[in-house]
């Protein structure tokens, strides 16, 4: 393939990536589903952690999964094909960042999106496999103790970026791109908790299953 054009299949696959972010999955899927709008209800925040809100586990289940998904297809067609058209490490971070800023402002629901966890979860596989697992291990481990959704996302945010950087000790090569990409991202999430951040200083957060009021 040619390499003549970088910068131009650098365009094109974040163009992409950002346009796949966009689909908020938790609108997409309750309308389907025969569901109220996420952002009618509880939180209002159009996530799988809302949707679960609304007593239907499985919606919740596909809403996750494919806003996950948003987060590593992009990644991981920039690790399949890019190559071949110039795209490296560096165009992997930005392809990242962009599908997270498509959940958070998506053009096609008027640039009003979720808080971007499942997303952020999404990339950080696309990024390393042991490095998304080990985020979700430490998110489900505030959850299973604390039952607190918001808290748990805050500290999966907080840790993503120092397990990259213990990754010279690891599999995988530590990029500079891809460490900027993920402390970019992890203080997003914690700007998008900012409410609920308040809500668990005052005691008032709902906990992970508590129905929807409204």
């Amino acid at each position: 393939m040619s390499n003549a054009f970088p910068y131009a299949y650098f365009v094109l696959a974040v163009l992409a990536a950002y346009l796949m972010g966009s689909l908020s999955f938790a609108v997409i899927v309750s309308k389907f589903m025969g569901l109220n709008d996420p952002r009618s209800y509880g939180s209002k925040n159009p996530g799988a952690t809302n949707v679960l809100r609304s007593g239907n586990k499985a919606a919740a289940v596909i809403t996750l999964l494919l806003d996950a998904l948003k987060g590593w297809l992009p990644m991981a067609l920039v690790q399949w094909f890019g190559k071949d058209y110039g795209l490296g490490d560096s165009t992997l971070a930005a392809v990242g960042l962009a599908a997270f800023l498509g959940h958070l402002y998506p053009v096609f629901f008027r640039f009003q999106g979720g808080k971007g966890v499942a997303t952020a979860a999404g990339v950080l596989f696309g990024v390393h496999w042991a490095l998304g697992l080990a985020v979700l291990l430490t998110w489900l481990l505030v959850a299973y103790v604390t039952r607190y959704s918001s808290l748990s996302a805050l500290m999966a945010a907080v840790a993503a970026p120092v397990y990259y950087l213990m990754a010279d000790r690891l599999a995988w090569y530590l990029d500079k791109s891809v460490l900027t990409m993920l402390v970019v991202m992890g203080a997003l999430l914690v700007w998008r908790h900012r409410g609920n951040i308040s809500n668990l200083l005052q005691g008032k957060e709902s906990k992970i299953g508590a129905k929807a009021k409204g």
